[in-house]
């Protein structure tokens, strides 16, 4: 498991890297069921004027759509970046099995640092959470990003 996971973390940070040559802040996401990569995305706030479009709200919806079905169960979401409540809450809506995300996110992490919107007991569904994988990774990409800025 450790390997598909290091695998599509990967993927992921691709998605990120494309980000960054965007000049969109560098967090990728890949949503993948049956083990097959069904949705990829990136941040596009600024692109798109959107302030949803975050790279695994993106993903989500792209996911929900390949489906043909707004339940999204069987789903693990890879993202570079710990996810916002925004993006938690849409995990928990959505009904995904589990999500695993690169660095954590001091400032608005939602699934562990700041709230851990996966296992709260007070909502309709809960996930599996899997942090730290790539970490570095995706913290150097988001480093590197921010310091060219300044």
């Amino acid at each position: 498991m450790i390997a598909d996971d290091e695998h599509f973390m990967g993927l992921a940070l691709e998605e990120a890297r494309r980000a960054a040559e965007e000049g969109e802040v560098p967090i990728g996401a890949v949503v993948v069921y049956g083990g097959d990569v069904i949705a990829r995305s990136h941040n596009r706030r600024e692109a798109d004027a959107d302030p949803s479009a975050h790279a695994e709200f993106s993903a989500l919806l792209e996911a929900a759509h390949a489906l043909g079905c707004w339940r999204l169960t069987g789903c693990t979401v890879y993202v570079t970046l710990e996810p916002c409540l925004m993006c938690a809450g849409l995990m928990v809506n959505a009904r995904i099995d589990r999500c695993v995300y690169g660095a954590s996110d001091p400032k608005g992490g939602a699934l562990g640092t700041l709230y851990d919107v996966s296992a709260d007991p007070r909502l309709n569904h809960a996930f599996a959470v899997t942090a730290g994988i790539r970490a570095d990774e995706s913290a150097d990409l988001l480093r590197s990003f921010f310091r060219s800025r300044r």
